[in-house]
């Protein structure tokens, strides 16, 4: 019995780092997505072309060798720049390329969300005498919110399941701790990590769920 209560300490232990890798991500992705929203539909075609085309090279490749190549990659390409030594190092580097690839996904569902409200909103706002960022605040912002709601939803618990990717730069994520027990013989650790991501899950969707209640009253 204490072996067992020693194993599930240990897993809750690891999979508190999965939720700072959650936490961290949204944190700094979240934002970070609006602003490549608003260069990837910039009116200077060179922005535009550059920042479209660095999204594409985001959601066209694996997480995980994004992962690999933030982490290694200054030391293969001997560049002057290093990662902190040991786990900082490692964490610091998951949490940068998990907001890189996030961010560019949120930009998209955020640029779909924008597109989404018709145009003629945008021109009443401006025949009323309201300006860009008045019409942008009051009027398109509150609708963007209840159209990308559902999107952003499914990416952040797609989130949470991606966190234990951190275990390819040797981040001792739960499903690597698990892993280790598995590699002595012992298989229930690494099925209990699942119930540790569908409470963790089942918890996101009824607060996700609560915020499209909350905001029903845009029929749109």
């Amino acid at each position: 019995m204490n072996e067992i209560s020693l194993i599930i300490s240990r897993l809750s232990d690891s999979f508190l780092l999965n939720c700072k890798i959650f936490v961290i991500t949204l944190l700094f992705s979240l934002p970070l997505g609006l602003v490549i929203t608003f260069g990837s539909m910039s009116r200077f075609y060179p922005l535009r072309w550059l920042v479209r085309t660095f999204v594409w090279i985001i959601r066209g490749t694996p997480l995980m060798l994004q992962l690999i190549v933030i982490y290694f990659g200054p030391g293969l390409l001997n560049l002057s720049f290093s990662w902190p030594g040991g786990s900082s190092g490692r964490f610091i580097a998951a949490n940068v390329a998990f907001i890189i690839n996030y961010a560019c996904y949120f930009s998209e569902i955020y640029r779909g969300g924008i597109e989404s409200v018709p145009a003629g909103q945008y021109e009443a706002g401006l025949v009323l005498g309201m300006t860009k960022k008045q019409i942008f605040f009051k009027i398109t912002l509150l609708q963007v919110i209840k159209r990308i709601l559902p999107p952003v939803g499914n990416e952040v618990i797609t989130l949470v399941k991606d966190t234990a990717l951190a275990r390819i730069i040797a981040n001792k994520e739960i499903i690597m701790m698990a892993g280790e027990y598995s590699n002595k013989g012992l298989i229930w650790p690494l099925f209990a990590t699942g119930i540790y991501f569908l409470i963790f899950v089942g918890v996101l969707t009824i607060i996700i769920d609560w915020f499209e209640k909350r905001l029903s009253y845009f029929r749109v």
